[in-house]
């Protein structure tokens, strides 16, 4: 449709700007491919370059998140695989001053020890289900963390294992210490600062950029973004969806990298409309050429097209008297060009025109003048009905009840067919039409078949097309009915009734049905009378193409045609 008003556009256009828009859509087009190619080329360019960026900052961030995770791993590592720290948990003590021992001279140096050495561990506390009192925060009993959601993963492993929460901003190194006769549970729980784990990744570009880590099941362990106003904010859910359904590289430049520690992988991603920023003065560089390249070409071809179409605008205003009447010629040209020889084979068409117009064409006007007058005086429906009327008088004094009958309706078909000369007839007058032809087909058929009528007289009052149901019906009774093979006595059936602003007719047979290679060409195939493609042809010509006929039909069985014309309201004329 858009190009199909592009084209009625273009079609339109005068000729002097037909010709400026050719040429500078010529010009334009391989200024524009050049340009543009420089410009995508610089871009794409720039979008490497940021990608190499993002792989170094990430690379380097993640080596640094390596060695601290490494690092709480060797401490926690150096606590649950120390005999002595083992043995104390395990042991089974007699007194509380061997507890307090072990607990002066073993478990707390070592556990004070290792918080000393690094300032980001908040505590380290050892979880037992041995019978030993609670000493401080560094040992608790083990029913403390039994509810933890962690509690089962820990008890089942005897590696180190990080539980770490972007959410609750959390983040804890935990392992069971070993014991071989499986005795006991201890657990050796360190809680980490979590901003000093990831006090660097939020500097790792000054601004324009996110981070996500996730753990080996997709959750996050640190979430950071700061993208500019213009950019949608995306949530953590957002992002990971984005990530997991392989959308995220639509909007964003990112790369990931995995932790050699653990199974955490990294995504570091910023906006591709920072990178498109960088390049805007690129940008208003190009198309300030552009411009420039467009208003000289503008200029040059206006004055090109003024000096070429100058000429054809005198002949088309030329044109314009000459359809007014005036058959005088204002336009001369004495060029030999192609323009030149137009102007003149239009002046040679001018004096022929007048010479054809005062020769043939009022002669030909008469003729058909009376032509018409002669068909006028062949159609003579008050002679043709006062003949009927005539007839109708002597069967009825001869007591051919048959032949009155016959008179009768023929005078009502002929009477609704030549409708006054209208073209347009109440749907009660056509329906009365085709009622009155119905009635003599079964006169002239002996009553061999039957008629059924479904109308709804709440219709009547509407106009529509004459002549539109009785071809209809007749092809109905002659290729349908005439033709019927199966037994049982032939039938047609006249619907019509409304349906919203549209009204509905069908013709209805039992006859014979029509093949499916004659069905398909039924409405576009010519016949030497007024045949259904005729009707259909001027439904829809009056109409619309949203109207017209549609068959349907089954070999042996009948056919059904069904005709969708609009609602039109019913003028003060009498049909």
């Amino acid at each position: 449709m858009f190009m199909n008003r592009m084209k009625l556009w273009f079609i339109n256009l005068k000729f002097r700007r037909k010709i400026l828009f050719i040429c500078i859509i010529a010009s334009l087009f391989p200024i524009i491919a050049l340009a543009s190619f420089w410009y995508y080329q610089i871009q794409d360019s720039l979008m490497k370059r940021e990608n190499e960026n993002l792989s170094e900052t990430l690379n380097q961030a993640i080596s640094n998140l390596d060695y601290k995770v490494n690092n709480y791993f060797n401490i926690i590592n150096q606590i649950v695989w120390n005999d002595e720290i083992k043995k104390g948990v395990t042991a089974e003590y007699i007194n509380n001053f061997e507890m307090y021992q072990f607990y002066q001279e073993t478990l707390v140096p070592q556990l004070r020890t290792s918080l000393s050495l690094q300032i980001d561990i908040n505590t380290i506390s050892v979880y037992s289900d041995n019978q030993m009192n609670p000493h401080g925060k560094f040992l608790l009993p083990l029913s403390d963390v039994k509810e933890q959601a962690w509690f089962d993963t820990i008890v089942n492993t005897h590696s180190p294992t990080l539980i770490v929460s972007a959410e609750d901003r959390t983040f804890h190194v935990l392992c069971q210490i070993f014991d071989r006769d499986y005795s006991k549970t201890n657990i050796v729980h360190m809680d980490v600062s979590y901003n000093h784990v990831f006090d660097t990744m939020s500097s790792l570009f000054e601004d324009n950029f996110g981070l996500i880590i996730l753990d080996e099941n997709k959750k996050p362990v640190y979430f950071y973004q700061d993208l500019p106003g213009d950019v949608e904010t995306l949530s953590a859910n957002h992002l990971i969806n984005k990530i997991e359904e392989g959308l995220l590289d639509q909007d964003y430049v990112y790369d990931q990298a995995s932790l050699a520690s653990s199974k955490w992988t990294a995504y570091l991603y910023r906006p591709k409309g920072i990178i498109s920023a960088s390049t805007s003065q690129l940008r208003m560089t190009v198309i300030g050429v552009v411009i420039l390249c467009i208003s000289i070409l503008i200029l040059a071809i206006f004055l090109l097209a003024r000096v070429v179409v100058r000429p054809l605008e005198k002949l088309a205003r030329n044109m314009e008297q000459i359809e007014k009447g005036d058959l005088s010629v204002t336009v001369f040209n004495s060029g030999t060009d192609e323009i030149g020889n137009l102007i003149r084979q239009f002046g040679i068409m001018v004096v022929k025109l007048k010479d054809m117009i005062n020769q043939v064409y009022k002669s030909k006007i008469a003729q058909q003048e009376y032509e018409m007058k002669a068909l006028q005086a062949q159609i003579n429906p008050h002679f043709f009905y006062n003949s009927l009327s005539l007839i109708n008088s002597k069967a009825i004094m001869s007591g051919q009840d048959d032949i009155s009958q016959m008179a009768q309706l023929l005078s009502k078909f002929y009477r609704t067919t030549l409708n006054k000369g209208d073209n347009i007839i109440s749907v009660k007058g056509e329906l009365e039409n085709t009622t009155s032809y119905i009635e003599i087909q079964r006169m002239m058929h002996s009553n061999s078949f039957d008629v059924h009528y479904e109308i709804d007289d709440g219709i009547y009052h509407y106009n529509m097309l004459n002549l539109l149901l009785q071809p209809l019906v007749e092809n109905a009774i002659n290729h349908g009915i005439d033709h019927k093979e199966n037994p049982g006595k032939g039938k047609v059936t006249l619907i019509a009734a409304e349906q919203d602003n549209e009204l509905i007719f069908k013709v209805m047979d039992n006859g014979c049905g029509i093949k499916q290679e004659i069905l398909d060409t039924i409405l576009t195939t010519e016949t030497k009378g007024y045949g259904v493609r005729n009707v259909h042809n001027r439904v829809q010509l009056y109409y619309g193409t949203g109207y017209g006929l549609v068959f349907e039909s089954k070999l042996n069985e009948g056919t059904t045609v069904t005709l969708i014309i609009p609602k039109e309201a019913e003028n003060n004329k009498n049909n």
